[in-house]
């Protein structure tokens, strides 16, 4: 069988953790309690040949945990505001969500930088140097927003649940006991981590566009939208090379801005917040058939609920 790269992401007050036939998210209760959720992935799109075909697997994935990520957000916010969780998250709430934060990251990231750069195309004097100068625009504006969002005390706390899910996943990795001290002893960075994907996307974004020459400005702003998920694309493959070959010194060295990054979106997680990883991906491994023993101290969590995506 393949190796299976067991991950997640960190939500509001918890961990969601993704492997080959569930995914999992355990969220803290304001009352200090656990509540957890469980979503069935959907055979068609993560155990189908299409889902092992390189660069496509990778859009098929991203797509589908951009659906997933949305739905297990809106239920950990749920949880927090201590909204009752009985019916099913809205299918058009979801869509409504992805579609905005799409619509955001694509106007900020990708034609706010192109406006920018053509606004000053007459300094730059050429479209060489006006394609890098909107390259480093970009690649300026995420890591200034990732500054900026860390300064928020939400968000403070969602990149410690961020550091928790990556020691856990670490811990696992290594064979390490999954018990709030033994995880707490690895690291807070990954390398596959999304902060790590999502630089390759803005390095790799510059490449791309600079062989686009300067097209008109109404094709410029297509081609940002068009072609990012092919670069989404490209980008999973190098983590997923990455992941595979990261013995080889060069790739450790082409990994490393990548982890480097990562301080930006990470803190030391307390040992609650270790916990609440644990509980997240121990139900994950068990319906993969991987046995391990849940450490003593796991407290207890209230009945999961089971929602198909939809």
């Amino acid at each position: 069988m393949a190796t299976f790269y067991y991950g997640g992401q960190a939500v509001i007050e918890g961990v969601m953790m993704r492997g080959r036939h569930q995914a999992t998210v355990v969220v803290r209760t304001p009352e200090g309690s656990l509540r957890s959720r469980t979503e069935l992935l959907p055979d068609t799109l993560y155990r189908s040949r299409i889902a092992r075909v390189p660069f496509v697997r990778g859009l098929v994935v991203l797509w589908e945990m951009l659906i997933l990520g949305t739905k297990l957000m809106l239920f950990s916010a749920g949880v927090q505001a201590r909204i009752s969780q009985d019916k099913e998250i809205s299918s058009r709430l979801v869509a409504t969500m992805i579609l905005f934060s799409l619509s955001v990251v694509v106007l900020l990231f990708f034609v706010g930088p192109l406006l920018i750069a053509r606004a000053g195309t007459h300094l730059a004097g050429s479209s060489l140097w006006s394609n890098l100068e909107e390259g480093v625009v970009r690649l300026g504006l995420f890591i200034v927003y990732l500054l900026l969002i860390g300064r928020m005390g939400r968000m403070r706390r969602v990149f410690q649940y961020h550091g928790a899910e990556h020691k856990t996943v670490n811990a696992y990795e290594a064979g390490a006991p999954l018990s709030p001290e033994s995880v707490q002893g690895f690291s807070t960075t990954h390398i596959r981590c999304g902060t790590a994907f999502l630089l390759w996307l803005v390095v790799l974004s510059i490449l791309v566009f600079a062989l686009l020459g300067h097209p008109p400005l109404l094709v410029g702003v297509l081609s940002r939208i068009v072609l990012v998920p092919l670069i989404a694309a490209v980008s999973y493959e190098i983590l997923r090379f990455g992941a595979r070959f990261y013995h080889l010194t060069p790739v450790r060295l082409a990994l490393q801005p990548g982890l480097w990054l990562q301080k930006l979106t990470t803190r030391e997680p307390t040992d609650d917040q270790v916990e609440v990883a644990i509980a997240a991906l121990l139900p994950v491994l068990a319906a993969d058939g991987v046995l391990i023993a849940a450490p003593k101290t796991s407290p207890s969590l209230a009945q999961p609920q089971y929602g198909a995506l939809r």
